[in-house]
């Protein structure tokens, strides 16, 4: 039937045959339901699923604008550590003489920098993705969770890059891996479970609180001399009654665990189960305020 028809049958005092002519056009049309999320899901997974495509093109977006017009592209990735490594292993392995065991403290040092530096780079840009994608946050829906995940995404790419020189030092210096390198997934996927977790907290905290785009790289900084980036044995820094708490600290466990992965030495099995949970707890801590926020973003981003 027509649209005219039905504008005639409509006009007509008895309008049941124009209801009758809707309903039998509207039957066959799809109908959606919606329905409040349960309080206790923090996280729709199904959602984030239907949503994959959106989280590999904001990643691709943040690769192409982190490297547009730079002269060497994706080798930054690798020159941020490696400078590092570089003037830890001058002032720290030759002048400090700090103990790295049986490796050479050049890669002692940045087979424990490149986790640290995806740990660090990926809370830092997470935490500030929500306010530096405001256009996009008000003004079409999408699970915000999927703004966070993209800048974690970035440091993954970034991550992958440098884990080639990483292979490189190793075969220069004459390091093979053992057995341990089997354990090297899991080690990234609670490194990455880690970051997402203080990323989002620190994300959604930021959308209300502005102070924390300047207490953030502060607290990084410190961060890192918390975990065991740069020396062998943690308590020859702070002491052997702390060497039971720092496991606490998420990157200690799985930074320490990832160099001994990757240099063939032994794993530290209790300080990544320490480390693996607390990376989950600051997940679902992270959800949880993510998802009890993210309503109001639009309103006050």
């Amino acid at each position: 039937m027509s649209t005219a028809s039905l504008e005639t049958l409509c006009a007509k005092p008895d309008n049941t045959a124009a209801v009758e002519a809707i309903a039998a056009r509207t039957d066959d049309l799809p109908v959606t339901v919606v329905e409040p999320r349960p309080a206790w899901q923090f996280v729709n997974v199904a959602e984030l699923w239907r949503c994959r495509e959106l989280l590999y093109f904001l990643v691709w977006r943040d690769i192409k604008v982190r490297y547009k017009q730079t002269v060497l592209g994706a080798a930054w990735a690798v020159i941020q550590p490696l400078a590092i490594m570089l003037v830890f292993a001058l002032f720290l392995g030759r002048l400090a003489a700090l103990p790295s065991g049986d490796l050479p403290y050049p890669l002692f040092v940045f087979a424990g920098l490149l986790p640290w530096t995806f740990f660090a780079g990926a809370v830092t840009s997470s935490s500030q993705s929500i306010v530096g994608n405001q256009t996009l946050v008000t003004k079409v829906y999408f699970p915000r969770l999927i703004i966070p995940m993209s800048a974690v995404g970035v440091g993954l790419v970034d991550l992958g890059v440098a884990l080639a020189m990483l292979a490189v030092m190793l075969l220069g210096y004459g390091v093979l891996p053992a057995w341990g390198l089997l354990l090297l997934p899991v080690v990234l996927l609670l490194l990455v479970v880690a970051a997402l977790g203080v990323g989002t907290l620190l994300a959604a905290l930021t959308v209300a609180y502005r102070d924390f785009r300047h207490v953030v790289p502060f607290l990084v900084q410190v961060w890192m001399f918390a975990t065991a980036c740069i020396y062998l044995e943690a308590d020859a820094v702070v002491g052997p009654q702390w060497q039971a708490v720092l496991p606490l600290n998420p990157a200690y466990g799985l930074v320490n665990n990832f160099r001994q992965a990757v240099t063939g030495r032994p794993l530290d099995f209790h300080a990544l189960a320490v480390s693996g949970a607390m990376s989950v707890a600051l997940l679902v801590a992270g959800c949880a305020y993510f998802h009890r926020v993210e309503r109001s973003f639009a309103d006050i981003i």
